[in-house]
């Protein structure tokens, strides 16, 4: 039997936000594989879908830029919030912006290999910064988006400075509506998909991996109910299309309004407009989301029950 650690139970439970001993037995009946554990505890309804959770591991920044129809979000970790703050990081952090919409890359390589004002590469200058500051900093990952005509529009949640944060969101718009439209629209639906963790544009889009697990989930649970084939069959397909509307932007209920989803919110502001309106693509980077830290540092309670 794997020996359960307390790092690995606080892990879990932040992962799922199931109790301690649930989490504790799950991992035990896992054999302290944490990936299935979560899957057992979702099963059992003890844990949510994706918890949103603000307790994200690396530290760092998001950048945006955005530069008329096309725009550019950075993740760039830092190993603490401190280093975060600094002006010579977060100078580098918006240079490093600036140099991947000016490439027009969303390869972390290239980025690096990209000019840096002042001489040398991006690269160079995060390993000058690394050496100078002395903590240990990633260009994670980036993503550009673009439309042909309209707008895209940026939006910063937990600003540390002018286009830095915790979360970055980029909304593209292809439209020929007028600017004050598409940047009101665009910031609102920018927020949104802040809050709401949406995980693609459409269910189209969602990681068919990601929907195969739902779906192992989702029979799971229904083959608990005891009911027929038939039944449970549907069950598990209601589950997925729950989950798929649940988690892709455009059929997600829109947080502003509370009744309409971002599609038909999207097609209320176009006939108000008199033009048309298509959310083509969007970005949404928080720091340090799906990074995991090792932090051992749980209550003396939480102990004494791992040993019991």
């Amino acid at each position: 039997m794997a020996d359960i650690s307390v790092a690995d139970v606080k892990k879990l439970r932040e992962r799922t936000g199931a109790g301690m001993m649930d989490a504790k037995k799950a991992l035990t009946e896992a054999n302290g594989d944490i990936e299935a554990a979560v899957d057992a505890l979702r099963a059992k309804g003890l844990a949510t879908a994706q918890k949103k959770s603000s307790r994200t591991a690396a530290e760092g920044l998001v950048g945006v830029l955005v530069q008329g129809t096309k725009g550019v979000a950075v993740e760039i970790n830092s190993e603490t919030d401190f280093v975060a703050k600094n002006d010579q990081f977060q100078t580098f952090v918006r240079n490093a912006t600036a140099a991947a919409l000016e490439t027009g890359t969303s390869d972390v390589e290239a980025l690096k290999a990209a000019a840096y004002p002042g001489g040398g590469t991006v690269g160079d200058k995060l390993t000058e910064n690394v050496a100078t500051i002395g903590e240990n900093q990633q260009i994670r990952r980036i993503k550009q988006v673009a439309v042909t005509e309209g707008a895209v529009v940026p939006y910063i949640h937990n600003a540390a400075a002018e286009g830095l944060g915790k979360i970055g969101v980029l909304v593209a718009l292809e439209s020929d509506a007028d600017a004050e439209t598409l940047n009101a629209l665009g910031k609102d639906i920018a927020q949104h998909a802040a809050a709401m963790f949406p995980q693609a544009l459409d269910a189209d889009g969602l990681d068919a991996d990601v929907i195969e697990r739902e779906r192992k989930i989702a029979a799971e649970k229904a083959a608990e109910s005891g009911k027929p084939a038939d039944v449970q069959a549907k069950m598990v397909e209601g589950a997925v299309k729950k989950f798929a509307k649940e988690n892709a932007l455009l059929s997600q209920i829109f947080v502003k309004d509370g009744k309409a989803t971002v599609e038909e919110y999207i097609a209320k502001a176009a006939k108000d407009a008199g033009k048309s309106i298509k959310l083509v693509d969007y970005v949404r980077f928080q720091l340090g989301e799906g990074i995991e830290k090792e932090e051992v540092d749980f209550a003396a309670e939480v102990a004494a029950t791992l040993k019991g």
